[in-house]
Parts: structure tokens; sequence; C-alpha cells
């Protein structure tokens, strides 16, 4: 018989379900995202330069990964090449430069603020509701958040 009175915990079973989803939602983001570079090199096909198109594509940006309610979702943004100079670049509007988390993940973590997480404590609850992907949220970060949070609350 054992004495421990210490429990023991298993690691979460694989979630076939949310597996499905995820790679569906990255599979239409990505679907979205070269739609919306094809717009835009539809919109200067016509133009040349030196006998060649003046915008055409130009490979992919690094694979980055955006954090969603469903966890990190990665993601592969076109680049394309300005031959013109006229300053044509590609930010798609789904994924703009610089998009680390969904809004719906930006208004979580004042949620778990007021509903008393510690400043210490929000990095391990995200993890245990967004999966061990989700980071980025240390104390100081969460700090400087609540005083933004205390001057908007005062205006």
């Amino acid at each position: 018989m054992n004495e421990s009175n210490v429990a023991e915990q298993r690691a979460p079973a694989r979630d076939a379900l949310g597996d499905l989803l995820k790679e569906g939602v990255r599979q239409l983001l990505a679907q979205e995202i070269e739609a919306q570079v094809a717009e835009l090199l539809a919109q200067y096909a016509g133009q040349t330069v030196g006998g060649r198109r003046a915008v055409v594509g130009n490979g992919y940006l690094p694979e980055r990964t955006i954090q969603t309610g469903l966890g990190e979702i990665p993601v592969n943004v076109p680049k394309v090449r300005d031959r013109s100079g006229q300053g044509v670049k590609f930010n798609s509007k789904l994924v703009p430069p610089y998009l680390k988390r969904t809004k719906n993940l930006e208004e979580f973590i004042p949620w778990l603020y007021l509903k008393g997480i510690s400043t210490g404590e929000m990095q391990p609850a995200r993890e245990a509701l967004l999966g061990e992907g989700a980071r980025g949220l240390s104390a100081a970060k969460v700090s400087r958040l609540k005083k933004s949070w205390e001057a908007d609350y005062r205006q």
C-alpha cells in the first residue's frame, strides 16, 4: 500500500479534434494569404520594367506562429519584389507585420488579472489554458499592461 498523499499527474491526452481544427485554420489562413498576394500581383500585372513584370512574388518571410484560442498556428507570409521602385509591398490584412496573438487573447489577459490571477502566475495559467506553446507573458509585461489599464481607467 502506498502511504504517499501525492496524486500522480498524467500528461494531457492528445486532442485529435483540436489538432484537426488547428490544421484547418492553418490551411484556410494560408489560402487566404495566397489569394491576397495574388490579388496584389494581378493589380500590377500590366506594368513592366525592362521587359519583365514590375511586381513579382519573391518567396516567403520566415515562418512564424500566431497565438490563438486553438493554440499556436504556423504562418508563412509571402514576399513581393518591386522592380519599378514604386515601393509596392505586401502586407496581409489577416496577418499584419508584428502580429503575435489574436485580439481575443489580448482581451483575455486583463480578464485573467481581474479574476485574481497574479502577475507571476499569468504565464502558467495561460499555458494551462492554451498549451505549452503559449509564451510571451512575463510578470514584468503584465505589470506594464496593468499600468496602462490603470491609466485608461483614470481617463
